[in-house]
């Protein structure tokens, strides 16, 4: 998969609670186009929350397609990531989408990518797009340091720090909690 340009999205897990932020550039090659895109969404009644690496046409179709499995599967998480993970592997079309979501119902947290990979993170953090390592970085060092704040928090400024030193990262920043 090739890197993501014009994207930072962080999740964070902590006391029970995940959040998903994002930034809201939107780039094309060296020109800023928007910088209020809204890269995480709630899905499944609010029950599932997710955060998009991505071409915008992309972000919608994977969307739509990762809710329908959460129907087909009644909300659960695993098996309709691991679902959306096989069809987009296997699908022709799909197999064009150059992107990354991550997903949580509140517990989980699943990097979902089209080579068909469903990757549980390891620690109570992971990050994607350009600006995602810097993110996940900062988070790692909060969730180590600082026990009074939130997982919001956390995450919200993870994407700020990325923002200060990613081109591609802006501090729009939105976050959707569970």
């Amino acid at each position: 998969m090739s890197s993501f340009k014009g994207t930072t999205i962080v999740a964070v897990r902590r006391d029970g609670h995940v959040a998903i932020a994002g930034d809201g550039q939107v780039t094309a090659g060296d020109t800023i186009l928007k910088s209020n895109a809204h890269k995480v969404r709630t899905l499944y009644e609010g029950k599932v929350i997710t955060g998009f690496a991505g071409t915008t046409a992309d972000a919608f179709t994977l969307f739509e397609l990762f809710e329908g499995k959460l129907k087909q599967y009644n909300g659960d998480l695993t098996r309709s990531a691991v679902e959306l993970a096989k069809q987009w592997r296997t699908d022709k079309q799909l197999r064009q989408l150059e992107a990354m979501m991550l997903v949580s119902d509140g517990k989980r947290i699943f990097l979902i990518n089209g080579a068909g990979d469903v990757v549980d993170p390891e620690r109570d953090a992971i990050g994607i797009g350009s600006g995602g390592n810097y993110a996940l970085s900062a988070a790692l060092a909060y969730l180590e340091a600082d026990s009074s704040m939130s997982a919001e928090e956390i995450a919200r400024k993870s994407v700020q720090i990325a923002a200060s030193v990613c081109i591609y990262t802006d501090d729009q920043i939105n976050v959707e909690v569970l």
